[in-house]
């Protein structure tokens, strides 16, 4: 398949290998990586993918530059963070949509299994979410929001979609590593949130468009008492999260204390910078 593979890495050297040995099938692909210090790079080079080091400041950042500094030998190229894994049903389903693309396609979204303690989040993690990861070079740009990106941004041309998932392990390096990743993403937020209020568009609530309708919902929260309580039932009873077990509950009860943190954080700010008027 002619198709290049960009994984982003920061200190990834439990994922990197796994990440890697998924696409051993592609004959070009560079990790982008953010000055690892736990051997991330070297792993990587001996699995036969190029490395170049890049300061991360965002993932749509970072995915942009790869585009545009990478050196990519192909036209298509696919996004994957080092703690993701393609599938061969994903690589093969990929690969039929790329040969059958048109001149209009300009992009594909995907969708992700996020596994938490050998178990698939089905349900609390809302699956499927489509974000777009597969782009034609010169045709699609990632763009950021809060913490991270986009599901969907503008393009030009048209979003197909890979029906295959790919599989995401955000707890492979313990609940520890993601407490403090998600410690840092809750400042970004709240900073955010306190800087640019964005409006509710009321008919964006009931949009067929799932990411058009979980950014009204995202947006209507945030401006909602009992923040992390509503998170909670949102995922563990509204995504039906019991479904997925002990693993449900974990995962529902670590997104209310996210957005717990983002509460806190937005409120300290806020009297910070009342004081210093």
């Amino acid at each position: 398949m002619s198709l290049s593979v960009v994984i982003i890495a920061k200190n990834e050297a439990v994922n990197i290998r796994r990440c890697l040995l998924s696409v051993a099938w592609c004959d070009d692909v560079l990790v982008v990586d953010d000055f690892s210090t736990d051997g991330t790079g070297e792993v990587a080079e001996c699995l036969g993918a190029r490395v170049v080091q890049h300061p991360f400041t965002s993932f749509a950042d970072q995915r942009n530059w790869a585009l545009d500094h990478g050196g990519l030998r192909h036209e298509w190229v696919l996004m994957l963070d080092a703690d993701e894994a393609a599938t061969p049903e994903f690589q093969r389903d990929l690969a039929a949509c790329v040969a059958a693309a048109d001149d209009l396609t300009a992009a594909f979204a995907v969708c992700r299994k996020t596994m938490l303690d050998g178990r698939w989040l089905k349900y609390s993690d809302g699956f499927p979410v489509w974000i777009m990861r597969v782009v034609r070079r010169g045709r699609a740009r990632f763009v950021n929001s809060g913490h991270g990106e986009v599901p969907v941004p503008p393009v030009d041309g048209r979003v197909l979609r890979v029906g295959e998932p790919i599989v995401h392990y955000p707890f492979s390096k313990g609940l520890s590593d993601w407490l403090d990743r998600h410690n840092h993403y809750s400042s970004r937020e709240a900073a955010l949130e306190l800087s640019a209020a964005v409006p509710i568009v009321w008919p964006e609530l009931v949009c067929r468009d799932g990411a058009v309708r979980r950014r009204a919902l995202r947006n209507l929260g945030r401006r909602l008492p009992c923040r992390p309580l509503l998170r909670f039932a949102y995922q563990y009873f509204w995504k039906r999260g019991f479904l997925d077990g002990r693993a449900g509950l974990t995962f529902s009860t670590l997104m209310a204390m996210y957005e717990a943190m983002i509460v806190m954080k937005r409120r300290e700010l806020r009297d910070r910078r009342a004081t210093e008027r």
